[in-house]
């Protein structure tokens, strides 16, 4: 059995980055500052097997992210709005989602803009039963079990990033509050609001 050839190093020029970026954006959106470091790892494998020019190749990934942001095929506003309103819906805290967002190259701003949209789901409170409600904690758990889990319960939701009085509100609400209209937040930090929860 003949070996098999060593694969040949990619050559790195700012076409095949373009391409590469194109590739990328087919099958994931983006934030300009993650697709920078998609780019650049490529650069950085590459650089392993043949000799490269890493200040040029970083100019040519400037160019080429510069060039998509112009034809409007990555917007970092847009981005961040739809992935916190993505990451609400899975119950993620926004001390959570600024986490994740930074570690995606979004700027700070944008992200405290996106976490400022008026939307039903965009809210601390919606967020933590949404979690609550995926992995059966406080009152979407067995009512046998309820009281001797409080306070692991309470410690889970807190590791999320949410705030205690809004663990509290969650974890501490009727057995019955989930299938009922109405979620109160009595609480200074979580706005006075009341929450529609349809059966």
């Amino acid at each position: 059995m003949s070996e098999k050839r060593a694969r040949k190093p990619r050559r790195i020029t700012p076409d095949y980055l373009e391409r590469a970026a194109l590739f990328y954006l087919q099958r994931y959106s983006s934030s300009s500052g993650n697709l920078k470091s998609v780019l650049q790892r490529k650069v950085w494998r590459a650089a392993r097997e043949t000799e490269i020019d890493q200040e040029e190749a970083n100019g040519w990934i400037d160019d080429v992210v510069a060039k998509i942001v112009r034809a409007g095929l990555l917007d970092d506003r847009r981005y961040a709005e739809t992935r916190v309103l993505s990451l609400r819906r899975s119950g993620e805290s926004a001390r959570s989602i600024r986490m994740k967002l930074a570690a995606k190259g979004v700027e700070g701003d944008l992200v405290e803009r996106a976490l400022q949209q008026d939307e039903p789901e965009n809210d601390e409170l919606t967020a933590a039963i949404a979690y609550a409600r995926k992995r059966r904690l406080g009152p979407f758990h067995k009512a046998g079990k309820r009281e001797e889990r409080q306070d692991k319960d309470l410690a889970a939701l807190a590791r999320r990033g949410f705030s205690y009085e809004t663990c509290r509100l969650v974890i501490e609400a009727p057995m019955n509050a989930p299938s009922r209209c109405f979620w109160l937040n009595a609480s200074e930090s979580t706005s006075h609001r009341v929450f529609a929860r349809r059966r």
